[in-house]
């Protein structure tokens, strides 16, 4: 019998959908605050781990680097007194991935166009007169004229 409440790393494992390794791993490199240990020295683990372990994952899986994340949980074992740096810690992830999903919605709307070109291609069995441009690319030459087949808009190119 244990001492402590919870469940052991095994269950833990099962509940998240990690490896007992991985757990330990996360363990050892401070990303799981709270973890006990009871009288035999095995960690336990509550529902709240399984809980954090889903959000370290998403933070993990939104570009935020296991050092930011060991700082995270450090100042989530300090709380309240650290709870701007909580904040400030996560406001920064957050304008960090909001710009990375615009950079990736002008890559969609710029492959979507490609897309449509090549429809229009196939269907018509001619090369549509304008070829969709990256944002943000060169659109004229040296010169100040705009390249053959840059668009402004969807209009073709009229050199």
């Amino acid at each position: 019998m244990t001492d402590l409440p919870g469940f052991r790393i095994g269950e833990l494992a099962a509940r998240s959908g990690r490896s007992t390794h991985a757990i330990r791993w996360y363990d050892a490199q401070g990303l799981i605050p709270g973890v006990q240990r009871d009288a035999a020295g095995q960690r336990r683990f509550n529902s709240r781990h399984v809980e954090w372990l889903a959000f370290v994952d998403r933070l993990r899986g939104s570009g935020m680097s296991v050092a930011q994340i060991r700082t995270y949980t450090q100042l989530v074992q300090q709380r309240p007194a650290d709870l701007p740096r909580q904040r400030d810690l996560l406001a920064a992830h957050r304008e960090r991935v909001a710009a990375t999903i615009a950079a990736w919605q002008d890559s969609l709307a710029l492959i979507d166009a490609k897309l449509a070109f090549y429809d229009l291609w196939i269907s018509t069995g001619k090369r549509p007169a304008f070829e969709p441009a990256a944002v943000g690319s060169k659109q004229t030459s040296a010169h100040g004229k705009r390249r053959p087949g840059a668009r402004a808009g969807n209009q073709a190119s009229t050199d």
